[in-house]
Formats: C-alpha cells, structure tokens, sequence
C-alpha cells in the first residue's frame, strides 16, 4: 500500500448493511463521511443504533447524527484501505448498484491518531470473510 495506491477489495453484498450497521453501532468512534454535490459531509463518533421502520433503517442515535437510511440502494459494501495523511485507514463503503459510493465508514482512531485495534480486527475479519468468497 503507497500513499497514491487505494486498495478495494472484494465487496460485502448490500443485503448484509443491516447487519454491518447494527455491528458497527456496538463500536467506539468512527467517522462516517458522506459525499455530496460537491461537498464532503463527516461525522466523528459512535455510529447511532437503527431500528427498521417504514421502508427505512432509521438511525437515532440521541448523538446528533440521525437519519432514514434506504437499504435496499445499498448493493454491496467494498472494504477501502490506503494510507491518508501516511497513516493506515481503512473504510466500509456503501455503495448502489452503479458502484457509486452512498457513504463511508472509517475506522475510529484514539486520542494518539492510532486506529482502535478491536475495530482494525474486525474489519480485517470481514474483509477476509468475503476475499474468501463467503457472501453468506
């Protein structure tokens, strides 16, 4: 990995958001960053809990960051890797069916800028579940 190299990896298929999502939320910080007309929304802090409702998995979290996420836009979660800044990051990203990037998760780092290691775990856990193929 360079500083100039992003690594995607084989993806999680969307119909596992649910599940990633409802993991992540039991994790500390993370930043969440959302991309739009141009402009780079970001959010640093416990990705909120989300209950299915109406359609939507509403996230309500009582942090600040809420919303109604649309699931079923959600075709697959790629696993991003690369350095930024010349340290190690690692994302979740969301994306539709045209691979177009819906959103991103980060992994959280401490107060030192070091990336919490139960979350580089677990991210690496999914990644090799699915590099392996396993899309169950």
């Amino acid at each position: 990995m360079t500083d100039d190299n992003i690594q995607v990896n084989p993806a999680m298929p969307g119909a596992k958001a649910l599940e990633l999502l409802s993991d992540i939320s039991t994790w500390t910080n993370t930043t969440t960053i959302i991309l739009h007309g141009g402009s780079v929304f970001e959010f640093k802090g416990v990705f909120p809990p989300g209950e299915v409702a109406n359609g939507f998995y509403n996230l309500s979290g009582g942090n600040g960051f809420e919303g109604h996420l649309n699931l079923a836009k959600v075709y697959s979660i790629a696993f991003q890797s690369k350095l930024h800044r010349g340290r190690e990051s690692h994302a979740f990203v969301f994306q539709d069916i045209r691979e177009e990037c819906i959103f991103k998760i980060f992994l959280g780092r401490d107060q030192d800028g070091v990336l919490h290691p139960i979350q580089k775990q677990r991210y690496l856990a999914y990644q090799q579940q699915y590099q392996l193929g396993d899309t169950a």
